[in-house]
């Protein structure tokens, strides 16, 4: 496996998310596709879309509901690719979508380990490597962005840091559809800055490069905590992605 081929592997999965082709997201230019379901796509959707946006950073490509193409499709070709992911921008689709009752929600950058920096970096503690009847007693607050208690049988592989015994870090994978495992990590607090999140996440992708497998790790941009981990490990930016809920639900996200 080599960083061209996982970038191949991951642009097919998003095409398989979005109902488009793989190659519509190296064009330079814009594409509306209709969403459908799709048993392929990655567990945490909720298919079909009415409005999602992707871009690899050279153009978008809307997965959307059939009511609102001619909106989408104005709005991604009326600003610049970058700018369609931002505020003052935003609010033109938001306000669009509002009408049908929808709204922007989701807002994530996702990033991609680059072989030629990802490494096994040094922690000061132990690191065990553990399997799902391991994770059984795990699923408490602390490591809520490690694992997910509403799929748990999605975490099919983790890396935990110890100190004389006690967990103090936790980084699990997600089998989030047949390709592609997405990690998630946790550091108690009185352990953080010590390199641990990086060690964990840089040795769990290791470990799912190993079996085959692409190992992704996503975070909102303005989670420089996060995202600095990324970067740290060996991980790099690779595509983002926008998605809009219905207006109750966003409501209820924000009680």
């Amino acid at each position: 496996m080599d960083n061209k081929t996982i970038l191949q592997i991951v642009m097919l999965q998003s095409a398989i998310d979005l109902c488009c082709q793989p190659d519509d997201f190296r064009s330079l230019q814009n594409k509306v596709v209709i969403s459908s379901e799709n048993a392929e796509a990655r567990k945490y959707l909720t298919l079909p879309f009415f409005c999602h946006l992707v871009s690899y950073g050279n153009n978008i490509v809307a997965s959307v509901d059939t009511s609102v193409v001619d909106i989408v499709d104005s709005y991604i070709n009326k600003f610049e690719v970058g700018h369609c992911f931002e505020t003052p921008n935003l609010y033109v689709l938001n306000q669009a979508l509002v009408k049908h009752g929808m709204q922007v929600c989701f807002m994530a950058e996702y990033f991609l380990p680059d072989l030629e920096q990802l490494t096994l970096l040094p922690c000061d503690y132990d690191l065990k490597i553990l399997k799902p009847d391991d994770l059984t007693d795990l699923y408490i607050t602390e490591w809520e962005n490690a694992l997910c208690e509403d799929r748990k049988h999605l975490d099919v592989l983790a890396v935990g840091a110890y100190d004389q015994g006690k967990l103090i870090g936790l980084a699990g994978c997600s089998a989030d559809c047949e390709s592609m495992w997405q990690i998630g990590v946790d550091v108690l607090p009185d352990y953080r800055k010590q390199g641990i999140a990086a060690a964990l996440t840089s040795a769990l992708a290791l470990e799912i490069i190993e079996l085959g497998k692409v190992p992704f790790y996503c975070c909102a941009w303005s989670n420089l905590r996060s995202v600095r981990n990324a970067i740290k490990s060996g991980f790099r930016p690779a595509w983002v992605e926008l998605t809009t809920k219905s207006k109750a639900f966003v409501n209820q996200l924000n009680q």
